[in-house]
């Protein structure tokens, strides 16, 4: 099975051998989730910390989140069972669009189904049962990541103890799905990626993500970190920073999982088939935290704040120039407030 490379060590594997339905009613045939624990699961099954990556990560959270998988850190594995899996539809272990098509015995690519949150949480739920979790002390979900969250507490609200959702909104704004149509634009303006190889769609994938970093920072964070004192015709910083980062990503992840991951956001609705959004999210019963950043523009702290009253949940705000990616970055602001919860 292919599955992308990165510097972390490599997962384990969770099978589910059967026709596996999907929200949009198609189906998979069987399902494979990538995942990575830390730490040990006591007699009684409660002491887990489950995390839920966001877009284009991982399931090591040591590798995209570092100084948290420590001794004494957020998810300290000496007190705590620690899992992350990887989501459907990503490259790095699940299934998805370059894992094998059983009907074809050649990877999905573009003939992968339509996927959801709810896809993914499903999944989810049925790893947890084979780890033999009885209780979750706490959920950590961060942007894509805080929309599996959400879902989760929603559909089995008595697992968890705390629920904490940074950067992510119930229901994903027309703001964002501008964002990610431009970005599938970008995808199908590069022939390539209409073309069954793992490779396909690499320059417009490079380009989607350099589109991606506008809405994931903002133009304070360019302006301070990719000015250029001197004089120029061309040849600026703010051009090889755009190219440096679709390049990046291009040699790490997949466009064909791109696309689908993108459409996953679109559709990300708690409230979809339960009264709305209000309505769901009163079924969580689970003491709520909500952290916003500041400069945010992809899910913006009024947004963000607005959930957090929805919800009654414990809400901060993150102080941060780096944008919605200060998420990633303000790791020991988030890991103050999050201790204080365990």
């Amino acid at each position: 099975m292919y599955y992308a490379e990165y510097a972390g060590r490599a997962p384990q594997f969770f099978r589910i051998d059967r026709p596996f339905p999907l929200e949009s009613g198609g189906e998979l045939p069987s399902v494979t989730l990538a995942y990575h624990t830390y730490g040990t699961l006591n007699e009684t099954g409660d002491n887990a910390i489950w995390v839920c990556h966001a877009l284009t990560a991982n399931s090591d959270v040591a590798d995209w989140w570092p100084g948290t998988v420590v001794e004494g850190g957020l998810l300290d594995p000496s007190k705590y069972f620690i899992v992350c899996a990887n989501k459907l539809g990503s490259p790095y272990g699940s299934t998805s669009p370059v894992t094998e098509n059983p009907a074809t015995g050649c990877p999905w690519f573009l003939d992968f189904p339509q996927i959801t949150v709810r896809d993914m949480v499903r999944a989810y739920r049925e790893l947890r049962t084979a780890l033999g979790i009885a209780r979750i002390r706490m959920l950590i979900g961060g942007t894509t990541g805080g929309c599996q969250a959400m879902e989760w507490a929603i559909a089995e609200p008595e697992l968890f103890g705390t629920v904490a959702l940074t950067v992510t909104l119930p229901k994903t704004t027309p703001w964002i799905v501008a964002d990610s149509e431009a970005q599938r634009m970008a995808l199908e303006a590069d022939p390539t990626f209409f073309e069954p190889r793992i490779d396909g769609g690499g320059r417009g994938l490079a380009a989607a993500r350099a589109m991606s970093m506008l809405i994931y920072r903002n133009s304070v964070a360019f302006n301070r970190t990719q000015h250029d004192p001197e004089e120029k015709l061309e040849g600026f910083r703010a051009s090889s920073y755009q190219r440096y980062q679709g390049e990046k990503l291009r040699k790490r992840f997949n466009a064909h999982c791109y696309y689908r991951l993108l459409q996953a956001l679109d559709s990300h609705d708690v409230g979809r088939g339960r009264g709305g959004v209000a309505a769901a999210l009163k079924r969580i019963t689970a003491r709520s935290i909500v952290m916003a950043v500041d400069t945010d523009i992809m899910f913006t702290e009024p947004e963000v704040r607005e959930m957090a009253v929805l919800l009654g949940a414990d809400y901060h705000t993150i102080h941060s120039g780096y944008g919605h990616d200060g998420f990633l970055i303000e790791t020991p602001e988030i890991t103050r407030i999050l201790k204080k919860y365990l």
